[in-house]
């Protein structure tokens, strides 16, 4: 999609996923577009649906959880849009776990126990549900590939005070509990996720995407007991099958690893777990909108339109 042109935009950023406008310089419009991204890469074929399960989930989670912290959204006026202010952004990724897996379980299985500074039990195995969720900081990278980080050198680099670096904790692991219980109700357990944050007047506040199959990562509850007794594989709902499919085909975003072919077939199968997470998490039968360009332009201007008055 060709970049819009809004009312007093004084900004506009492409990400690997979302578009970005801002306005009057106080006031956010992110478009989630179809595109995926692995590895830090964004792959050559966009997933039909993926921006509208992206944008709703997280429209619900931000509006379930604003007794917990504030957040910068104000309103999603089309499936693929939502308005909200403009933060200063902290650059620190708040990464929960509550499980051993993915790159907390690569790092396990390499031998290291401790990550960002946190140390790691022995005696655990992939999957593994953690004695208490832990949190595995990384810096926000503007280019590139994002970086652990510990506290102790988040504070030493006073990306952060220690007042605020509490806070961000405190904020965390409570958006986990609420997401932890928020999904176990929909049959699915919450095994890791991320958090953004940002100043909005002086305030710690909520941003970006929570909750969704591109920021966390959702067993399924039923079976999940067995299947570990049994080491089998975890069922799961999230963007990790795709980053397994692409280690699978030899990519993982290296210099000179070309992105394997990506099939009709297999783009539809992808598409078709975004949608199967929506419909687990929220509860509620997916509904598909395909508007026009012109559709969504209006949709936003009528929405910002007593914002900018």
């Amino acid at each position: 999609m060709p970049p819009l042109q809004l009312p007093q935009q004084t900004a506009f950023y492409s990400g690997k996923v979302r578009d970005v406008y801002t306005l009057a310089d106080r006031y956010l419009v992110m478009i989630a577009s179809d595109r995926i991204s692995a590895f830090d890469v964004i792959l050559p074929r966009p997933i039909p649906y993926k921006g509208q399960v992206l944008n709703q989930i997280a429209a619900n989670m931000l509006e379930a959880t604003r007794s917990i912290c504030p957040n910068w959204l104000l309103e999603s006026p089309a499936p693929q849009v939502s308005i909200g202010y403009k933060c200063n952004p902290i650059p620190i990724e708040m990464v929960v776990r509550g499980n051993l897996t993915g790159h907390a379980w690569r790092t396990y299985k390499s031998g290291l126990r401790t990550l960002c500074g946190v140390p790691l039990p022995e005696g655990l195995r992939e999957n593994d549900f953690f004695p208490t969720p832990i949190i595995t900081p990384s810096t926000k990278a503007a280019v590139g590939h994002d970086e652990d980080i510990s506290a102790e050198e988040i504070l030493n680099r006073k990306l952060v005070t220690p007042e605020q670096w509490n806070q961000l904790v405190d904020h965390a692991l409570a958006l986990f509990s609420k997401g932890k219980e928020m999904a176990l109700q929909q049959g699915l357990i919450l095994a890791d996720t991320k958090y953004e944050f940002g100043f909005l007047n002086g305030t710690i506040t909520l941003m970006d995407e929570i909750h969704t199959p591109d920021s966390s990562r959702f067993f399924y509850a039923d079976g999940f007991e067995a299947r570990q007794k049994q080491g089998e594989k975890q069922k799961q709902l999230s963007k990790e099958f795709v980053r397994e499919w692409l280690i699978e085909n030899n990519f993982m975003g290296k210099e000179g690893q070309p992105v394997p072919p990506m099939t009709d077939e297999w783009i539809q199968t992808i598409s078709q777990r975004y949608i199967e997470l929506y419909e687990r998490l929220i509860g509620q039968p997916f509904q598909p909108e395909n508007l026009s360009v012109e559709e969504m332009q209006l949709r936003i201007e009528q929405s910002v339109s007593p914002l900018l008055a």
